[in-house]
């Protein structure tokens, strides 16, 4: 008997403040989608990162003729320095640092050169005397690049050390700064939504006063007279974290899955199933607005 007038309660509530109930289904599921988009580009920031950095490697570019750099002032790198490099890369000194080495000529330089931009005309003069050759170690720990970089940078036949790193650190940033512009808009949603949902609480508790002065008069408890407001809240707010995982979950499988993965090929992207690592996250997340709001208006506003 109870559980049917709490039922009865919620569905009168809701049907007298449907406009109410609309936003605030409609302002959460934005906000979610806010909250479960910075989650899912925080995943896959942490998947590029674990997936590129594992590859990374440093590449020490030899001297070629037609370098200013002091330590090529003696032109191009010569066999005898070319084999003092290797031998140290290799040597025990480095081994805890260095994985593996791989040496790459001036002719297979061009030819990576050829597939990448053999059929663009810009780079039809380009020959195989203008490539360099250079060593490609593949570090244990790719943050001590440093390591190598100290070791070779500015030795004689040595042009110039790079960390791969450094090209992918702006790309990276970019994404982390995304992450919190999203995580911030958030944070700005979720605040809309806990004052709305509390404005529809308030507005359906002062409606229903004279009942509830009722209820109050024949011994209803306080938990038995705030519920079917509380469950009103937690009903559109969870509605809203429902359709924010559907519009992820769509997006994730529409848009990244089938758009983005098909025409950028060297990102590992991530799944439609890592909405669902989120979802949980959402629906405590939606829950948690109503329980918020909740406690903020009904203390004051269900008393008679």
């Amino acid at each position: 008997m109870r559980l049917q007038f709490i039922l009865a309660e919620i569905g009168h509530g809701l049907r007298r403040n449907l406009s109410m109930s609309i936003s605030v289904v409609l302002v959460t599921f934005v906000s979610l989608t806010f909250v479960g988009a910075a989650g899912l580009l925080q995943m896959q920031i942490d998947t590029m990162k674990g997936e590129w950095y594992d590859r990374v490697q440093v590449s020490i570019f030899l001297c070629p003729d037609f370098s200013d750099v002091p330590s090529c002032a003696g032109g191009e790198a010569t066999p005898e320095q070319i084999e003092a490099i290797r031998a140290e890369l290799e040597g025990e000194g480095l081994a805890p640092y260095v994985e593996r080495v791989y040496f790459e000529t001036k002719e297979q330089a061009f030819e990576s050169f050829q597939d990448l931009y053999g059929d663009n005309s810009t780079f039809a003069a380009v020959t195989v005397d203008q490539m360099q050759a250079s060593f490609r170690v593949a570090l244990v720990d790719p943050s001590q690049y440093e390591v190598v970089s100290e070791t070779f940078q500015g030795r004689t036949g040595v042009e110039t050390v790079e960390d791969q790193r450094e090209l992918l650190e702006p790309l990276i940033l970019l994404l982390n700064r995304s992450s919190l512009v999203a995580a911030g808009l958030a944070a700005v949603m979720l605040l809309a939504a806990v004052l709305l949902i509390t404005t529809t609480i308030r507005l359906s508790a002062m409606s229903r006063r004279r009942e509830t002065g009722i209820m109050r008069l024949v011994g209803a408890s306080n938990l038995f007279i705030q519920l079917p407001f509380m469950l009103e809240g937690a009903i559109a707010a969870t509605i809203g974290a429902a359709m924010s995982i559907a519009g992820l979950w769509f997006g994730v499988t529409y848009l990244i899955e089938d758009w983005l993965a098909g025409s950028i090929r060297f990102v590992n992207f991530i799944q439609a199933d890592a909405v669902w690592t989120v979802a949980p996250l959402l629906v405590v997340v939606a829950i948690g607005l109503a329980a918020i709001s909740s406690v903020v208006t009904l203390s004051r506003y269900t008393k008679v």
